[in-house]
């Protein structure tokens, strides 16, 4: 026979497992903040791109990210739009300042790759 602590346990497994699920299929947020966000999304993929290629900015690295051909690269942003740099040192951290050059932009215009040309 299963134990009492073996069928309570099996209980909040279940009732765990189910409030996952429906969190992640209902998505978080109200339905007012989905409508708003995928508002911000159109017309940010509508709008022109704040740099253009040969464009020298200094940005701050917001976070690393690992490129489809195993290389490293920053995720920088100019005013809301993504800048994706190649060539960082190894030694380079979130929230370092840094210099980098435009080198051209993804299909649509939606964000851009840059190269890394030094610290700020």
């Amino acid at each position: 026979m299963i134990g009492a602590a073996s069928l309570a346990l099996g209980a909040i497994v279940i009732v765990l497992f189910g409030s996952w699920l429906i969190r992640r299929f209902r998505g978080g947020g109200s339905s007012s903040d989905r409508r708003q966000s995928a508002k911000s999304h159109r017309e940010a993929q509508n709008r022109e791109p704040p740099v253009d290629v040969g464009d020298e900015r200094t940005v701050g690295i917001e976070e690393f990210t690992v490129h489809h051909s195993g290389e490293r690269q920053a995720v920088t942003k100019v005013e809301g739009f993504v800048v994706f740099v190649e060539d960082v040192p190894s030694d380079a951290e979130v929230a370092d300042v840094i210099e980098i050059k435009i080198l051209s932009f993804n299909r649509g215009h939606t964000s851009a790759t840059g190269a890394y040309l030094g610290r700020a």
